[in-house]
């Protein structure tokens, strides 16, 4: 490296070195969890970075609070530190549980800057931190710099990362993912150390307080019954009946299902039966307070409740899921980003997206972001930011729809990247290539690899149906989106489902369905200004005019903008013959040219 010279502006020297910056992920949480534990790991931590230092020529710049600034004069001095801090903490994380590993993410630049007695500053050290933001939990990310120094095979084993974007970064980085040399693998597709991004639900059997013979496993057939539902909604991860079992009965066992299953949130209760009749009383514990945070009482028939379509079980689910995503958006809302868990950034984001309100809007953007950076490798943030880039273009508020196109495609490209057969990543895939792209057959590709992926993928579902509504191919587009209103999405975006099936509806011709359907969007979600314009062109197409105009008139309140030509040049559907019928139909029922 060169030696430190003089000339800058402020007569402060200048170096050229190898800077490494490490952080912990989620340090908040660990620290809120365990103060004393995991201060006692940090301090060996950096007990073990200083025997590191002085064995590869090594510096430590400066502690930042959760990470740590080195500097060293070789690249491979770098990369073999960098190594062995990753195993110092795999080791110690053997004994531990998953909650309370340390996991580092790392960063390293050949950077030029200059330097006082305090500190060090330049542009390249803020690229190095940048690049930090890269490497999920356990990862290594290095920029051209350090990769063009390395032996590929002999000093490391590298990844092409390709060119990335970092936040307050012009033009995308190349970067390149780094492990020890070897055979496999830098990263396993799928095996990456990742968040849990679903809050997760244990069902305790529930207690018979008084049953007629013969019903004395009602309560255990019923728990299995709710099991089955909840498990057919993405969003949350259910624990298997064999594991929550054993806390039957128990009635302080809060803590102990906390601990031993890892649970979020608990679902108990009791039920009394006579003769067909059942009445269910039910409770929603919060594991993390302890509290009661729901509870209801519920009346069913027991020969029902063994059909598909119960509406006991219904009931009990969506009321089950309804709460849980209003108490980890309420969350998202009331907590600063470091101190939430995974599952809460995740849950309030996507709520948050679909809100109309710019400023909600925007939150699930820095919300996913956040998230993306404490788990780099992670499919689900990233197809769920590349999706929030595809709403900002539809509601209007891109200032460059191709930038926020291409944006999207490099999420996607993430995601997929990470974890090539994740389904709602391929979903979002091809709602980028309808949308924005306009380049359908790739996305029907998109979404038929999602579904042999997973079948139950109810967006995947919804958008390809959305896509045959679009071609004007009626029967296909109503028998998709039926499918994925089946497959029951949580509550706070069923408008979102009941909206693309009136579309899909109405393709069809079946113009009192896609009416009904609309108007149920619209009690979930008036202010979702394309359900306005499927109810209106089936009302028109459905010969009801007058009250078309009258749905046109609350659509321009909402958006006062919106013309024929925004329609024609927001919507895929007028590239083809079904969509002159749509526009016209729009323009018989008042909206402007």
């Amino acid at each position: 490296m060169t030696p430190p010279v003089t000339d800058s502006p402020f007569d402060l020297p200048r170096h050229t070195k190898v800077l490494l910056v490490l952080d912990v992920v989620e340090s908040v949480r660990l620290m809120e969890a365990d103060e004393h534990g995991f201060v006692q790991r940090w301090q060996r931590l950096r007990e073990r970075t200083k025997q590191l230092l002085q064995l590869h020529d090594g510096r430590m710049v400066k502690s930042l609070g959760d990470g740590l600034m080195l500097e060293f004069n070789h690249v491979t001095g770098c990369v073999k530190t960098a190594f062995a801090l990753r195993d110092f903490c795999a080791a110690g994380n053997s004994l531990l549980r998953p909650e309370d590993q340390v996991h580092l993410r790392i960063g390293a630049h050949v950077a030029d800057f200059v330097s006082d007695e305090q500190d060090i500053y330049g542009t390249g050290v803020n690229m190095t931190a940048r690049l930090s933001t890269l490497a999920g939990p356990g990862e290594i990310v290095v920029s051209a710099e350090v990769r063009d120094q390395l032996v590929a095979g002999l000093d490391a084993d590298v990844e092409d990362l390709g060119e990335c974007h970092l936040k307050h970064v012009d033009k995308p980085v190349r970067a390149y993912r780094v492990g020890p040399p070897g055979h496999a693998p830098v990263i396993q597709a799928g095996n990456a150390v990742r968040l849990d991004l679903r809050p997760t639900i244990a069902v305790i059997p529930f207690a018979m307080r008084g049953a007629d013979r013969g019903h004395e496993m009602l309560g255990e057939a019923l728990a299995d019954e709710v099991i089955a539902a909840l498990s057919r909604t993405a969003e949350m991860h259910v624990i298997s009946r064999l594991s929550t079992t054993a806390f039957r009965d128990r009635q302080e066992a809060v803590d102990d299902i906390r601990t031993h299953l890892g649970a979020s949130y608990i679902l108990s209760g009791n039920c009394r039966s006579s003769g067909n009749q059942l009445a269910l009383f039910v409770e929603l514990i919060d594991a993390k307070t302890g509290k009661i945070a729901w509870a209801d009482s519920l009346k069913g028939q027991i020969n029902g409740i063994f059909v598909a379509d119960d509406a006991l079980i219904a009931q009990l689910v969506g009321s089950v899921s309804s709460y849980v995503m209003a108490e980890e958006l309420q969350r998202a809302r009331s907590h600063s980003l470091p101190t939430l868990e995974g599952y809460t950034l995740l849950l309030g984001a996507v709520a948050l997206m679909h809100r109309t309100q710019f400023s909600d809007f925007d939150r699930a953007r820095l919300m996913l972001e956040h998230l993306i950076t404490r788990s780099q490798r992670h499919p689900v943030p990233h197809a769920w930011l590349a999706a929030w880039h595809v709403l900002r273009v539809q509601q209007g508020w891109s200032p460059d729809p191709s930038a926020e196109a291409q944006l999207a495609l490099d999420c996607t490209k993430r995601a997929l990247d990470s974890e090539p057969n994740s389904s709602l990543a391929l979903t979002v895939g091809g709602f980028v290539h309808t949308n924005l792209l306009r380049d359908l057959p790739t996305a029907e590709r998109l979404y038929d690899s999602a579904l042999q992926n997973n079948p139950n993928e109810s967006l995947a579902w919804l958008l390809k149906g959305t896509m045959h509504a679009f071609r004007g191919e009626g029967e296909d587009a109503v028998d998709a989106t039926e499918r994925a209103l089946s497959l029951s999405p949580l509550d706070p975006l069923r408008y979102f489902y009941d909206s693309l099936a009136a579309t899909a509806a109405a393709s069809a011709g079946r113009y009192d369905r896609a009416i009904e359907l609309g108007k149920r969007s619209l009690r979930y979600n008036r202010t979702h200004t394309s359900t306005y314009r499927a109810i209106a062109i089936a009302q028109v197409l459905g010969d009801h005019l007058p009250d078309a105009r009258k749905t046109v008139a609350q659509l321009l309140q909402l958006e006062p903008n919106f013309t024929l030509s925004r329609f024609i040049a927001r919507s895929p559907t007028t590239q083809f013959p079904h969509g002159v019928q749509l526009v016209d139909a729009l323009r018989r029922a008042g909206v402007p040219e």
